[in-house]
This record gives C-alpha cells, structure tokens and sequence, in this order.
C-alpha cells in the first residue's frame, strides 16, 4: 500500500486521517443531493454529488421521478457520473441492471434462494465480495421505484472510516486483512459442477489510482477466513466495530424517486414486510468504475 495507506507511513496516514475525519458527514442530510430528473443533472447537481463522492465516498439523492420504473433513470444517472463499465451476472437482467424485490414465481427461479431478493435483513458487506479481481466492484447505484410497507432501512459506513477504526485500534490488523487469502469465498456448485470458483482475495487493497477498496461481508456461511490468530483477532475487531454505530454511521430509508450513488460502500439492510399495494422495488447497477472526480 502507499500513500496514507502505508502502513509504515504513521505521518502521512495521520494528516489524511486528521482530514478525513474533520470532514466526514455525521448525519444522513449531510449527504443528501436533490436533483430536478437523475436522466439529466443539471451541473450544479451532478457537482455535489461529485464532491460528497470525493469527500466520503456516497450520496443520496433525492430525484422527482417518484415511482416511476424507467431502467433508464439509473442508467441514464451512472453514464453521468462516468460509470460506464458495469458488472453483468447470471442474476442480473440482461441489461446488467437488477430488479432488487422479492423474488415470485413469474420471476427467475434463482433469485429467490438469495437474501438480497428476499424480504429478510441483510448484514454488514460490500458488494460483489464474491467477484474475481478483474471484477471488482467500484462503484454501486442503487434506485428506489417503491419502498417498503414497513422497514427496509439501510445503515451505511464509508471503508475509509471502518479502515480508521480498525487501524487505529491496532495497525496489524488491517496488515492482516490486507493479505491476498485474507478472505475466501467457497466455491459455488451448480448443477454441472463448479459454477464459480473458490475466490480468495484481501478485505483491504489500494487500486492503481491510489483509492482504498474494501471486500468484506459479515456473513458466517459461505465464508473462510484465514486461520491464524492475527486475522481472526483483526475480523472480531472489524465485526465489533460494526456492531454499534459509530459517530460516522448513516441511517435511513430510500423512498421513491431516491436513491444511493457511491464507491461501494459498507451498507446493510434491515428486514421489511410488504402489502399488496406496496411492494418494495429497487433497482441496483453495480460498476467497474469510481464514480467521476470531475
């Protein structure tokens, strides 16, 4: 790592930390953009999304479009904010961008054996924790058609903060989570053998523009952390962190026409229930790319 994220760099690291947490937002309307139509920004509101993406790594923003289904309104918003590379999956439309509700029976039969397309609370992650690094997951949109009746809260928490938390705690543990078999993800086993390889691969890494990216998920099955002391003290110290919210976590709920725009960070998901008139939809486009800095 370099940088402020050199691990050998106590002064370096010290300024950026000094700054970031100067600047972090601490409330939710700290980060919250209201746009007139996300297909089309006008400049001054795709600049504070720009700059809030710089400073803490996500927006919200707060659109007119209600509970209109158009696919083009997060596409149309992505393109703007210079996401153009997105990941494509066999749970995804075929336009690569996924339909997050409830999964029924007129829908693919897959999706329903996943927690995201069920009505259950997810924990702590980051998206595509799971992808090969060619595939990494830079970038997440996520557009709300309709709400839920009842919950579907979302927690959020910039990496670069938990990353903080964590190193300031004992910079051995992010030495740890750093290492290229950190974190594996089992091999996933389809009906012709192996549908996706075991992908081992760290929970923090600094990408080629010097931006810190962070693979992790809370989860207990499905998971094999490495097994010495350090990296399983370092995953207790992380899990803890994330348990309580710390002054820089973020809550709400998006409701129609909103919508969160960032560089895929830590988020959950509280359990929802839903009615017959109101079943929760949102729409989520995951990328290759950062969001735009200009």
């Amino acid at each position: 790592m370099s940088g402020c994220f050199n691990l050998a760099d106590a002064q370096t690291y010290a300024r950026w930390r000094e700054q970031k947490l100067d600047t972090a937002p601490r409330r939710l309307a700290d980060i919250v953009v209201e746009v007139d139509d996300p297909r089309t920004l006008q400049t001054p509101e795709r600049q504070r999304i720009i700059a809030l993406n710089a400073c803490c790594n996500m927006a919200i923003y707060v659109g007119k479009t209600g509970t209109d289904s158009d696919k083009e309104i997060p596409r149309k918003l992505g393109i703007q904010l210079g996401l153009t590379h997105i990941d494509s999956h066999w749970l995804t439309d075929d336009d690569a961008i996924s339909p997050i509700s409830v999964a029924g029976t007129t829908e693919r039969g897959e999706r329903k054996e996943f927690i995201p397309y069920t009505d259950k609370p997810i924990k702590w992650h980051t998206d595509g924790y799971y992808n090969a690094p060619e595939r990494t997951i830079r970038g997440l949109l996520l557009h709300c058609v309709q709400s839920a009746a009842a919950g579907g809260t979302n927690q959020l928490l910039d990496h670069e903060i938990a990353y903080i938390l964590l190193r300031d705690e004992n910079p051995d543990f992010v030495r740890a989570l750093s290492s290229p078999d950190a974190m594996t993800i089992p091999a996933r086993m389809g009906e012709e053998g192996v549908a996706r390889p075991a992908q081992p691969g760290p929970v923090f890494s600094v990408d080629a523009g010097g931006f810190l990216h962070m693979r992790y998920t809370a989860r207990t099955v499905s998971i094999a952390w490495r097994d010495d002391p350090l990296t399983q003290a370092a995953i207790a110290a992380l899990a803890r962190i994330l348990a309580k919210p710390t002054s820089w976590t973020l809550q709400g709920r998006l409701e129609p026409g909103m919508g969160l725009i960032c560089n895929n960070v830590l988020h959950d998901r509280s359990s929802f229930a839903e009615t017959t008139d109101q079943r929760r939809l949102l729409y989520r486009a995951r990328y290759y790319d950062r969001i735009a800095t200009a």
